[in-house]
């Protein structure tokens, strides 16, 4: 595993864009089909009422959006959710709550989501915030795939945004679900006022973790209304263009997910970030509290760029193409 400096990273992104997609697209079809793309869906099982400040969300208590909170949904709800992804060419099926932690009351009910979405023959994914060690351990045995916990963004910028929950106890649970065998969903949110040198940090991060993560999702800041980023300059799509290929070539064998933010994104930004590297999109009108394209959207988008959905066969990390 290549140990990455500031200084490499800072050069691979700050080369000449042409060269660097270059670089990057000759990595990914090292390792995958490059007009294959995995399709995952994303449900919020339990919206709103989150004790953290994140200065991005429109889910925290303390943002002033409105968003109303809501209970932990039936696990009955979410599996039929999941059913209808699956027959839409999802994969994986992730289910977020907007929590700082899940309550011990709670775990019953996450459990049997995961042993059902399993059961459908998907892939499961969970974002819950921290855990401790047994609730872990009860994940895993669950049989979670994929566990997501985003740094967000660098350790410098981090406490601008940020302020309830610290850098290093972001890493602290990744380290944590590592332990436990279960593969890591991490990766940031671009656009939040940072510098690029934030943005290169921590694709640092990620790929000098003891494993990088299995998959690295993107995402563009979708302002939300009454959040302290609700009025922030959009992001230059060609500075977001470059990380997305710099984490294909520091992370070559992780899926590089075009995550929140495809819905403000022309077809042509999104088939460049195709070609830089990205490999695994969320399908659905909805991520958590935020829109996104549409199935009809993405599958045109898809017809004219020659690329398919990424079967449940060969979505395996580190696969090369023939």
């Amino acid at each position: 595993m290549t140990c990455w400096t500031r200084q490499d990273a800072q050069k691979l992104h700050d080369q000449p864009l042409m060269d660097l997609l270059f670089q990057a697209q000759g990595t990914h079809r090292r390792h995958f089909d490059p007009n294959r793309v995995q399709m995952s869906k994303l449900l919020s099982i339990k919206t709103g009422g989150c004790a953290e400040d994140c200065a991005y969300c429109s889910q925290s208590a303390r943002n002033g959006s409105g968003l109303p909170a809501s209970k932990l949904i039936e696990v009955e709800r979410v599996l039929s959710e999941a059913r209808k992804a699956r027959a839409a060419g999802a994969t994986r099926f992730c289910m977020g709550a907007a929590w700082r932690e899940p309550k011990p009351r709670d775990m019953d009910a996450l459990v049997a989501m995961i042993e059902g979405v399993k059961a459908l023959g998907m892939e499961s994914c969970m974002t819950l915030g921290m855990l401790d060690d047994d609730q872990v351990i009860r994940l895993r045995d669950a049989g979670l795939d994929y566990y997501n916990h985003n740094i967000d963004t660098s350790e410098r910028y981090y406490p601008e945004v940020i302020t309830t929950r610290s850098f290093a106890e972001r890493i602290d649970t990744l380290n944590r679900v590592r332990e436990a065998d279960i593969k890591l969903c991490s990766g940031g949110i671009l656009g939040m006022g940072e510098e690029a040198q934030d943005r290169i940090d921590m694709l640092v991060t990620l790929a000098n973790l003891p494993e990088p993560p299995e998959s690295v999702p993107i995402n563009m800041l979708m302002p939300q209304a009454g959040t302290p980023l609700a009025d922030i300059e959009p992001l230059d799509p060609i500075a977001f263009i470059r990380v997305i290929a710099v984490a294909r070539i520091m992370m070559p064998r992780s899926h590089v997910r075009l995550s929140a933010g495809r819905s403000g994104m022309s077809d042509e930004m999104q088939a460049m970030c195709f070609f830089a590297g990205a490999n695994s999109i969320f399908v659905g009108d909805r991520l958590l509290t935020a829109g996104n394209p549409g199935e009809d959207k993405d599958m045109a988008l898809f017809e004219r760029l020659g690329i398919q959905p990424m079967t449940a066969e060969c979505d395996t990390a580190g696969k090369a193409a023939e």
